[in-house]
């Protein structure tokens, strides 16, 4: 999911941190790709009619593997050199917002049901794609797949997106590519938004330069972290009527996040209250700030 309203947000108030490319510009450059992000997406379109997905002879489910191999064959084409990067365990405080997700699914299912009793093909539709899920069997098919075409996969410890900035800052790949803007979080100095498409010839690359951004909201990197934790992260929940936009002039007002909750608890405005435990628990933003320096 990401950050919650980070792409308005910068789009506001960071414009220039932000570019057109074509894809032709990447040529011969070494992108590392979210892996997790590209799979999702082919479940969810590749083959698909209503609920039926694309199978082979036995009935297994191949969407994702047709969808690996004519995208990472258009990167090639293109003259890019894809590095796929695959989701290791998600962290403990991550764990509930995929709680959640997974009941969403239950209720897509019970409602995907529904539509297909009744007959109704634009509820069909809409309703089974919310069942998508990655599976370890999904990710094994991909990364044997991409090691048969030569192209090299590297399995986190953890979140992709995470080891996707890490190698960009450590120069082994020149931009990171995904559709999650929590890239940014993780310290990405470069990312790349819609490389992956598969229609990407029609669309451009929109990349972000993680400095620029940094430049033009005037915040540290650690400060650019606690925004995106107050904005609403895939790691905890954010304080009710606190967004993009409050939370940007609350960091640039008082600094940090703990000087922001102590702030909060200090106003009149009693909505806004906060237990100052939360900053601490085990799935508090300090840890969450951690979360994302790491």
């Amino acid at each position: 999911m990401g950050i919650k309203g980070l792409t308005k947000l910068l789009a506001q108030h960071a414009p220039t941190a932000a570019v057109q490319r074509r894809v032709e510009d990447y040529r011969g450059r070494v992108i590392a790709v979210d892996a997790s992000v590209s799979i999702y997406q082919f479940l969810a379109v590749v083959g698909r009619k209503g609920s039926e997905l694309l199978t082979n002879e036995a009935g297994e489910i191949t969407s994702h593997l047709q969808g690996m191999l004519n995208r990472t064959i258009r990167m090639l084409e293109a003259g890019i050199k894809p590095v796929f990067v695959f989701d290791g365990e998600p962290p403990e405080m991550k764990k509930k917002e995929l709680a959640k997700r997974s009941l969403k699914r239950d209720d897509a299912i019970k409602d995907l049901n529904r539509a297909m009793e009744i007959g109704d093909e634009n509820a069909i539709e809409k309703f089974s794609k919310r069942t998508v899920k990655v599976t370890g069997r999904h990710n094994d098919d991909c990364k044997r797949l991409l090691r048969l075409m030569g192209v090299p996969v590297v399995e986190a410890p953890g979140e992709a997106e995470a080891q996707c900035a890490a190698l960009c800052e450590n120069h082994q790949v020149y931009a990171v590519a995904s559709e999650d803007m929590d890239t940014l979080t993780f310290g990405a100095r470069r990312f790349l938004r819609h490389l992956t498409d598969l229609g990407y010839k029609k669309s451009p690359v929109t990349e972000f330069d993680v400095s620029k951004v940094l430049e033009e909201l005037g915040l540290t990197m650690d400060q650019f972290i606690d925004l995106c934790i107050l904005s609403g992260c895939d790691y905890c929940e954010n304080i009710r009527g606190i967004g993009g936009q409050r939370a940007l002039k609350l960091i640039r007002q008082h600094g940090c996040i703990e000087e922001v909750l102590q702030n909060l608890n200090q106003t009149r405005n009693s909505r806004f209250h906060v237990d100052l435990t939360r900053s601490r628990g085990p799935y508090g933003f300090l840890v969450n700030r951690k979360q994302f320096q790491s």
